[in-house]
């Protein structure tokens, strides 16, 4: 029988990554710095966190320049997406079973 945090994906456990997903999920594409910003997080903490899920495929990089500087955007992915949607769907369903652990 599959339990509660069975459903939810390792990848989000990290509250960085899930406010990386979190806003990604809700804009089209976002560049390092209004991460980094957003977040409220260091270059190394945010480059880390970003690698992890750009391992898992959720998120994307559209690399470019702006005027002569480098400019890195990020996206979800549609499997990013997918797995992102099934781990808050998992955590509604724990809220609203009123379970405690």
């Amino acid at each position: 029988m599959k339990t509660f945090t069975d459903r939810l994906h390792k990848a989000f456990e990290s509250r960085v990554r899930l406010g990386i997903m979190s806003a990604l999920a809700v804009n089209d594409t976002l560049d390092f710095n209004a991460l980094k910003e957003y977040l409220d997080i260091t270059d190394g903490n945010l480059a880390s966190h970003i690698k992890a899920l750009e391992k898992e495929e959720f998120i994307g990089v559209e690399k470019s320049f702006v005027g002569k500087k480098p400019n890195t955007r990020y996206f979800i992915t549609k499997e990013g997406k997918k797995a992102f949607n099934a781990h808050l769907e998992a955590l509604e369903v724990f809220i609203k079973s009123g379970k405690a652990l």
